[in-house]
Formats: C-alpha cells, structure tokens, sequence
C-alpha cells in the first residue's frame, strides 16, 4: 500500500512536470527557466487562430476589479511579486514562470468595471505543495484540463491592444460557428517590461464542446 501510494504520487509530480517544462521547449518563454506547455489541436492562418490543449495545472492568484485592465495589473502584479519574492509562510523565493494570464471578466456595459485575476504559473517544484500566502488577497487556482481558442500578436500587452485582439477572435469563432465560453477571456504575457523587441501576447477563449478548426483554403 506504501508502495502503491508513492507510485501514484511520483506519478503526479511527473504530470505536472511533464506539462510544465524547460522553456527551451517553447518559442515564446525566452526569459524564464519553465514555461507551460501544451498539445497543438489545430491551426488556421486563414482564420488566424489555433486551438490547444492544456493539462490542469496550478496557479496563484489575485483579483482586482477595475475599469481598465492596466491598472488592474500593475496593483495585482505587485501583490503577487511579494509572494513569489519570500511573502508565504514559507519565505521561500519562487522562480518566476511564463506565461502571466489575466481572467477578464466580459463586460456587459462599456462604463462597467471588471474584475480582472491575475494568475502566475506555479513552477514545477510547487505544484503539489505551494507555501501559503501571507495576504489573504492571494489565493491558488486549478486551472482545468481544458481546450483553447488562441490569437497571438505581438507588441505590448494593454488594455487597448488586449481588446481589439479578443474581439478579433471572438469575430472569426462567430463566423465558423464555434461554441466558447463568452463570460471571460484570458489576457496571456510572455514578456517582461524590459523585453523590447519581438514581444508575444495572446488572448484566448475557452473552448465548449468540439473545438472547430476549418481548414485552410
């Protein structure tokens, strides 16, 4: 039985290891050791979107509402930077992962705030057992196994630019017919403010049901 017991959880940490791996693995995570990873479902140049698939994985999070999302981020990065810098029960230092993701809640009125949650990708040495927070604002997330709708574009990641990109998106999965998750999206950074040159961002939609990937004409 204590066989079968450390059997299962090694079994875990791989998984989690396996999806959040070296970011040589990756094009887009060129200033952190890990980076997450995932399966490509499929891709449209046509429509400029891809589908992926992503494991579950953990996070550690913060909510801020706002009106714009760049404020929003500026107040929870700061909040989430303590954690990972020795504010945990712990006072361990956590390396910083890629990417950055920010839940946008879609708002139902233009002069409406949002909340917006800010979620830093948990390194694969604390998956399975991270140091609790010291603020009571900072909370872990599971994010599910789950499929996504992805638009990639480059520049910086703001309030401007995130959403003219996800109502990009969200145009062409209207036009194919595809069925997503329209209560939020997901802003998606890969990059540090000091990166200047060839900077990668995405916005993404939840995928319900079977995802839709037209092909190319």
């Amino acid at each position: 039985m204590v066989y079968f017991a450390g059997l299962v959880g090694l079994l875990l940490i791989l998984t989690a290891e396996a999806r959040i791996g070296n970011s040589s693995e990756s094009s887009f995570c060129t200033e952190s050791r890990e980076c997450l990873l995932y399966d490509l479902v499929c891709k449209n140049d046509d429509y400029n979107y891809e589908v992926r698939h992503y494991d579950s994985v953990k996070w550690v999070s913060t909510d801020e509402e706002c009106y714009f999302m760049d404020k929003a981020m500026y107040t929870a990065f700061g909040r989430l930077f303590k954690y990972i810098t020795g504010s945990n029960e712990a006072g361990v230092n956590i390396d910083m992962t890629t990417p950055v993701t920010v839940k946008i809640e879609e708002k139902k009125r233009m002069w409406q705030s949002s909340v917006f949650t800010l979620n830093f990708l948990l390194p694969s040495d604390y998956q399975m057992t991270p140091p609790q927070p010291s603020d009571d604002r900072v909370y872990f997330t599971e994010m599910p196994d789950m499929k996504v709708y992805v638009r990639s574009y480059g520049g910086w990641m703001m309030s401007l630019t995130s959403s003219v990109n996800f109502m990009l998106l969200k145009r062409q999965l209207d036009k194919v017919q595809a069925t997503y998750n329209k209560d939020y999206h997901y802003a998606v950074g890969y990059d540090s403010p000091m990166k200047i040159l060839n900077r990668h961002n995405e916005v993404w939609y939840m995928v319900e049901g079977e995802p839709v990937c037209p092909t190319s004409s």
